[in-house]
């Protein structure tokens, strides 16, 4: 099949997808569509060799500006006096995070790094995005990132009704408050085009881990913050592209070996993301008490996921939803900025450990794919005669 009529299958077949996903409220439906089309593709042999460089690094801008846009101010300043309390919850997660993919890690399939990425309790789809770039496995941070957020959206509207027993009719705040007019098209993708060519370049100029994203969401946050954004909205289309961006550059690096070896880590990051999301609740319930809030507010305050569904929630149940917005903006940002530190350290400690021990880095080949590029988080399993 020429390399035309692969593209255009992916594409094609990525937007089928999609449409039905987006219909029952999937969260970022075309990111997980790419995924799924493209480990199809992947495995039938029908896919695109790779993904061009230029591509992803567009994908990643347009998805920090997205992301950036969702930072309020009025939202923001809603914490007011219990910032301290919300930064600490926020700080708890982020370590509780880290251990589960640190115990995710301890499997001779998943790296240390590549775990914690993978259980990193906020900003999904920007860490599938640069999972690669800070020397982790996209392809496994992907699975475990969206089962993640899978299971937790499934969960919200049980929790709420069996053990919050919440009144779901409640007459709640609008989500829309604090935002301000929405730009002309063109000056929004001519501000788009603007901040993701400078946040890349300033990203790189000063070494920031996931540049690609990190730099034009911080540059986006700062306009926003300092009212200078002039009601900067990404075009839908835009956000769909880069989400399906985003899904295919994972989704068509997977091969069987690679699935195999996802499949036998899945069971313990099953368990793991459940074990976080108790945790995470308790936290809310620390939270309810020192604030004041409910205990129905302080759960959906520190979701580990699922934000479009929290949102939902707060408003059918007539919650501070000015509150729960900040503070899983809040998270959201600190696990994007703070999980590429992280992984940067990880590496270069795994790299210390492993020169301390004579051995190689802590990579390896992909067991399904013959002269294939390493792959950092993912380890082959023991030598075994091919199915």
């Amino acid at each position: 099949m020429t390399r035309m009529l692969r593209w255009a299958l992916l594409v094609s077949a990525t937007a089928g997808v999609t449409i039905p996903l987006d219909l029952v409220g999937v969260p970022s439906a075309a990111l997980f569509a790419g995924l799924a089309v493209g480990i199809a593709l992947a495995l039938a042999a029908l896919a695109p060799k790779h993904m061009p460089r230029p591509a992803g690094v567009i994908a990643q801008g347009v998805l920090g500006v997205y992301i950036g846009t969702m930072v309020h101010h009025d939202a923001i300043g809603a914490i007011g006096s219990d910032w301290l309390i919300v930064l600490a919850i926020t700080v708890a997660t982020l370590l509780l995070s880290v251990v589960a993919g640190g115990l995710l890690g301890l499997r001779g399939d998943v790296s240390p790094l590549t775990g914690s990425l993978a259980l990193v309790a906020g900003g999904a789809s920007g860490l599938v995005a640069i999972a690669r770039e800070l020397g982790g496995d996209d392809r496994v941070v992907s699975v475990v990132q969206y089962l993640r957020v899978a299971l937790v959206t499934a969960t919200i509207p049980l929790v709420v009704t069996l053990v919050f027993h919440a009144d779901r009719q409640a007459a709640g705040q609008s989500v829309s408050a604090g935002e301000t007019a929405t730009a002309p098209w063109y000056l929004s993708l001519a501000m788009l085009a603007v901040i993701v060519a400078v946040g890349v370049v300033g990203g790189r100029w000063v070494k920031l881990p996931g540049a690609g994203l990190l730099g034009p969401l911080a540059l986006t946050v700062a306009l926003q913050l300092t009212g200078l954004s002039f009601g900067l909205a990404v075009p839908v289309l835009l956000v769909q592209a880069a989400y399906m961006v985003i899904g295919w550059q994972a989704g068509i690096a997977f091969t069987r070996g690679s699935l195999r070896a996802i499949g036998r880590i899945l069971p313990l990051a099953l368990g793991l993301i459940v074990v976080l999301g108790v945790a995470t609740a308790g936290l809310g319930i620390v939270l309810a008490d020192v604030t004041g809030m409910t205990q129905l507010e302080g759960y959906l305050a520190t979701s580990p996921g699922g934000v479009y569904a929290v949102l939902a929630t707060a408003v059918e149940t007539g919650s501070n939803v000015t509150f729960i917005v900040a503070a899983q903006v809040l998270r959201v940002l600190l696990m994007l900025f703070v999980a590429p530190l992280m992984a940067r350290a990880m590496a270069r400690l795994g790299r210390r450990r492993d020169r301390r021990r004579g051995g190689a880095a802590d990579v390896s080949v992909d067991p399904g794919r013959t002269g294939a590029t390493p792959a950092p988080g993912v380890r082959p399993a023991p030598s075994r005669p091919a199915a």
